[in-house]
């Protein structure tokens, strides 16, 4: 993780959501400031229905605990799903666990690694497998009525990785850093370039960007992978709502954080 980015929070850490999915609202890797956020750019953190945490870094659990209270409202009613790595619901060595076992009385939950498939009601939900850090660190595949959105998490770039995000309408992945300037555990802007010119989604999303990416112009990056591979392609911003209306017959909204 890039632990400047988040101490100094120049960039906002709270994960993102994704709100009406099979009637169901998910909030994905809540870091530091996700229950906050979501109310300053108007999503009620009381209707959420699940919580995805993928691994267990600071910046991708630290507020699920609280989430899961507003999903519980204040742990008084039995509801919502909490899905996790192993590391991040029952610890893993030295890393984890991130979550209370008094928050995971209220919800069910689901411990999954790199190839675990999960039924969420209609919503196929699949770990899907990285090089990073946390040894037990997952990504999200997501597929309901027809549409998928597909999350790398954190992950350097290995050979197999595009077969795990090949079909995906919408490809969200955190790059940490411009062009080919490579670091341990993460992509850069070249490489996820790569991996979007071997899996084709509609839409792709450059998000957890680094302090110097941060500063080095994400934006114009964004515009020079559209050019090149001819792939929608987006750097994050905070706050940022995109409507999937252009890449599904269904309306369905993905919030950024």
């Amino acid at each position: 993780m890039d632990a400047f980015a988040t101490i100094t929070q120049r960039r906002m850490t709270g994960g993102f959501r994704i709100d009406g999915i099979d009637d169901k609202n998910l909030h994905l890797d809540p870091g530091p400031g996700a229950l906050v956020r979501s109310y300053q750019f108007g999503v009620n953190p009381l209707k959420l229905h699940g919580i995805l945490v993928s691994h267990s870094h600071t910046d991708h659990y630290s507020d699920a605990e609280v989430l899961i209270e507003a999903m519980t409202r204040g742990m008084t009613r039995k509801k919502g799903m909490v899905i996790g790595s192993p590391s991040v619901i029952k610890g893993y060595q030295k890393w984890g666990p991130c979550i209370s076992e008094y928050h995971l009385s209220k919800s069910k939950v689901e411990v999954m690694e790199a190839g675990d498939v999960f039924r969420f009601d209609d919503i196929k939900i699949t770990a899907t497998p990285t090089i990073h850090g946390d040894p037990k660190n997952i990504g999200f595949r997501l597929e309901w009525d027809g549409f998928t959105l597909s999350y790398t998490s954190d992950t350097a770039y290995f050979e197999d990785l595009h077969q795990h995000h090949q079909n995906a309408d919408v490809l969200i992945a955190s790059v940490i850093r411009p062009d080919n300037e490579k670091i341990r555990g993460h992509l850069c802007a070249d490489e996820f370039q790569l991996l979007l010119e071997e899996t084709s989604p509609k839409l792709a999303i450059m998000t957890h960007l680094g302090m110097k990416f941060i500063t080095d112009h994400p934006v114009q990056e964004a515009i020079n992978i559209t050019r090149k591979t001819g792939i929608k392609t987006l750097a994050a911003q905070d706050g940022m709502v995109i409507n999937l209306d252009k890449f599904r017959q269904q309306q369905q909204t993905l919030d950024e954080y």
